[in-house]
């Protein structure tokens, strides 16, 4: 007979497996970037529509996903959903075209959309109050494993297997997630203790909402964007503008997530300090933002002479965007919580799919008026900068009355 605590790790488990995968598929593309290129001869564009692809299809499922959450439970709806990530990832395995890449991909993407919202809804009914926050906290850690697996492990696999091989494994490892997910996860009973998070208040109650909107141009661009270049833009800059070779770049890929990794953990250590000292998230936004983009201005400064660490940082830097969540969630009501949630996860990972969709087509523009591939990269960052500032002025003038 498996004990209480015993049987809460062992769902824990389950699901932070299943996590683990949704973020390795999310930034493989970074390490895959000099394969794919080569192999089906993409330009900047359309390997920012690729990478951005699971962000597109991740965004537009993440409302359906929490409705279905509601009705049916994680177990069927992860379970179901990463059916739709098995054939996706079989199917990019396969893929002979430029299009039957981009089509998997998004399809990835909605296949993993509710790797983390499922859990996050389960833990509420099967935790106790207070472990559910260490869970989440857990969950968020497990994100950093993936990106991790994601760039110098996958790189020494590359030339013993191929890209289709390593994908192929992805799918196995899918597979087991999806068989775990059914043996070992609770069922769900539709009851009110289930669903009072969610039942009740409606969308567009959270879509007025002051702070919100506020919120959208930030997580839109500077959170979206700083996903971006994670999962993609910090792999091909390294490339094409510090001339790393793929070793080397998927090396500095590696040290990059490695990095945080532990600043995630140190990240939540310091947090509850600052709240005993009166220091809100909203403030800490507020004054913590900015030095990420002194460092992103460094970066396009320094050109040829920015590598790993300046990009490591740079999302050092950005890592204040992560408090963005929690302080919405804590704006609303319990009943509007979730809801504020994965809407604003809409604007995060559409806002990835535009950046690394748009700074792919900026550069590709660049480079068709005459300019170098290095100064290609730096009017495309260039860009993403001044769209930052101008957001994170926008919630400063919409926050501007907040201590």
């Amino acid at each position: 007979m498996i004990s209480k605590a015993n049987k809460s790790i062992l769902i824990f488990c389950v699901f932070a497996f299943g996590f683990f995968i949704s973020n390795l598929l999310r930034s493989i593309t970074a390490t895959l970037t000099p394969v794919l290129t080569s192999e089906f001869d993409l330009s900047a564009g359309n390997l920012g529509l690729l990478a951005g692809g699971y962000f597109l299809g991740f965004s537009l499922m993440q409302i359906p996903a929490g409705l279905l959450l509601d009705k049916y439970g994680p177990k069927k709806v992860v379970a179901y959903l990463l059916l739709i990530a098995l054939i996706s990832t079989i199917s990019f395995a396969f893929a002979k075209s430029f299009t039957g890449l981009l089509i998997s991909r998004f399809f990835i993407g909605v296949g993993v959309a509710a790797c983390l919202m499922g859990p996050l809804t389960g833990y509420r009914v099967w935790f106790e109050e207070k472990y559910q926050q260490r869970a989440n906290s857990w969950m968020l850690m497990v994100a950093s494993f993936g990106f991790v697996i994601s760039t110098l492990p996958v790189q020494i696999l590359l030339p013993m297997i191929g890209w289709r091989s390593i994908f192929l494994l992805i799918s196995i490892l899918i597979l087991l997630s999806i068989i775990l997910i059914l043996v070992f996860t609770p069922s769900w009973n539709n009851n009110p203790k289930n669903t009072t998070t969610q039942e009740k208040g409606n969308l567009s109650d959270v879509w007025k909402n002051k702070f919100f909107i506020s919120l959208i141009p930030l997580c839109f661009l500077n959170y979206g964007g700083v996903q971006a270049v994670q999962t993609l833009w910090a792999g091909p800059w390294m490339l094409n503008v510090a001339g790393y070779s793929p070793l080397d770049s998927a090396t500095g890929l590696f040290w990059i997530n490695i990095t945080m990794l532990f600043a995630f953990m140190f990240w939540g250590y310091i947090l509850p300090k600052f709240s005993s000292l009166g220091i809100d998230s909203i403030k800490i936004v507020k004054i913590g933002l900015p030095i990420s983009y002194v460092v992103l201005f460094s970066i396009i400064i320094m050109g040829q002479n920015a590598g790993a660490i300046m990009f490591t940082l740079y999302i050092l830097s950005s890592i204040v965007l992560s408090l963005t969540q929690p302080a919405l969630a804590l704006s609303f009501p319990q009943n509007l919580a979730g809801k504020s949630l994965t809407s604003i996860n809409v604007f995060i990972h559409s806002g990835t799919f535009f950046v690394q969709w748009g700074i792919g087509l900026l550069i590709d523009l660049s480079k068709n008026m005459g300019a170098s591939t290095v100064t290609s990269y730096k009017i495309s960052f260039s860009i993403f900068l001044i769209l930052c500032i101008f957001s994170y002025l926008f919630f400063i003038y919409f926050n501007k009355n907040e201590n």
